[in-house]
């Protein structure tokens, strides 16, 4: 196909004119992007001159003592309620044990068998265990305490604004 000269100079024209939109663009998307990472270094900025302290002090205000209480009642469950019980279920299981040995052996109570064989965990081991399981309970309750329906604690009350240029 032959193109006129006419033509010829229209399609140089409009391609010189796709370079020069081209290249303004590309100026343009350079410009943008320093835009974008000022706008990014900005946001850091009130970021940690802002938001982090908000934060801070608020969990120091709302969070941590809630966390702090939950713990001070895991331990005073421990304390009061679980070691006692522990000791006891304890005490009773191994008189149970003593006298069930005895039983078995065909000795009183009152004797003591010679040389006892042990055959699995020891008592420090199933006290350790039913402790374990007490302050897990104890730590979870604390997190329960920490993460119940307190929305206030995670939910701005008044919207974002701009910052004060």
């Amino acid at each position: 196909m032959s193109l006129t000269r006419k033509r010829k100079k229209e399609l140089r024209r409009l391609q010189n004119d796709a370079t020069e939109l081209w290249e303004s663009q590309q100026v343009l998307v350079g410009h943008a992007a320093d835009v974008a990472r000022e706008a990014g270094r900005q946001l850091g900025n009130v970021g940690r001159e802002q938001v982090l302290p908000v934060v801070q002090d608020t969990y120091n205000r709302r969070v941590a003592p809630t966390v702090d209480r939950g713990i001070k009642i895991g331990r005073q469950v421990m304390d009061d309620k679980v070691v006692p019980i522990v000791g006891g279920v304890v005490g009773t299981a191994l008189s149970a044990w003593d006298i069930a040995n005895a039983k078995r052996q065909g000795l009183s109570f009152s004797h003591q068998p010679a040389a006892p064989v042990k055959n699995g965990p020891g008592l420090g081991s199933v006290i350790a265990v039913i402790l374990g399981v007490a302050a897990a309970a104890g730590v979870l309750y604390a997190a329960w305490q920490a993460l119940r329906t307190d929305d206030e604690l995670w939910v701005a009350d008044d919207p974002l604004s701009a910052p004060d240029a």
